[in-house]
Order: structure tokens, then sequence, then C-alpha cells
């Protein structure tokens, strides 16, 4: 229940803070398709949470969806950070602590500094 409310965060604030209207709309959709697929790899520990506020692959097979989630979660963080005046590492870095204590217990999480633990 922890990993689909802290996905549809992530989705809620992908609508609010993206720049144009259409742009959000493709966005949400594209991420909210990919949930599903995020957390099966989650449970497999194919992919964790960095502490970034990416997704990073454990295994090989998790590299496409990875790639196109983080491309995604980059302009969220692009645009949240415009919108306050900050860095999008820093957006990104506190997206990280939020998702490391929402994580369900199994999954893979990088703490801050740097190293991986399972939850």
């Amino acid at each position: 229940m922890k990993k689909l409310i802290s996905t549809a965060a992530l989705i809620v604030l992908a609508i609010a803070l993206c720049s144009g209207v259409a742009h959000a709309g493709n966005l949400k959709e594209q991420m909210k398709a990919r949930v599903p697929q995020i957390n099966a790899l989650k449970a497999e520990q194919a992919i964790g949470e960095n502490n970034k506020g990416f997704l990073e692959a454990l295994k090989d097979k998790a590299g496409p969806l990875v790639a196109a989630e983080n491309k995604d979660r980059k302009a969220v963080y692009a645009a949240i950070a415009k919108k306050n005046g900050v860095d999008p590492l820093f957006v990104g870095e506190r997206r990280a602590a939020k998702l490391r204590k929402l994580a369900t217990p199994g999954e893979m999480l990088q703490a801050p500094d740097g190293t991986w633990y399972k939850k």
C-alpha cells in the first residue's frame, strides 16, 4: 500500500508542477503506466531507489524501464525546482528521503552516504 501511495504522490507532483497542461497529462500517464512494472521489479530487488530520487537498475533487465522513469522524474524535479527557486538535485534528494520512509520491507534503498540496504 505504501508503494502505491508513494508512486501516486510522485504522479500528483508531476501533474501539479509540470509547466504545460498537455505535457503534464502525458507525463502523468507515462509514469502511471509504469507503476505495476516498477513495483514488480522493486519486489524482485531488480531496482532500487537511490539517494538522489531516481531509480537505479540493480539487475540488467531493468535498464530501459529505469531510464524512462528517471527521464520523467528529472522533468518533474526540474519543474519543482524552478517553481521554488532551488536546485533540482535538492528536490531529488528530498524526494529520496521521503521514498525511503514510504518504502515497503524488502525494497532496496540507497542511504545518504551511498550504501545500499534492504528495508
